[in-house]
């Protein structure tokens, strides 16, 4: 969907723009300008609450007791059978 800046700076966001992310007039939200050029407009905390989802998951460790450099050579079929064993866990 294409909308217009306003000479104000102001930019309507279409109707199912609003309801798709559920919001209503008076919410405030976030907006932040990506690298590409992009623009995320989002409700306040949604970004924290997927930042928290990414620690957590990076917490998890879900290659276990090999080293970077083990990883890379297992990735790229180097590794012998009698090196360390690269397991995943289960939630």
């Amino acid at each position: 969907m294409t909308t217009t800046i306003t000479v104000k700076g102001q930019v309507t966001l279409p109707k199912k723009v609003r309801d798709a992310a559920g919001l209503k007039p008076g919410d405030k939200v976030e907006v932040r300008a990506t690298a590409s050029g992009g623009v995320y407009i989002e409700k306040p905390g949604a970004s924290r609450s997927y930042r928290e989802r990414l620690e957590a998951l990076a917490k998890e460790r879900i290659i276990r007791d090999i080293t970077t450099d083990e990883f890379m050579e297992a990735s790229r079929g180097e590794i012998s059978t009698t090196r360390t064993k690269i397991t995943r866990t289960k939630k």
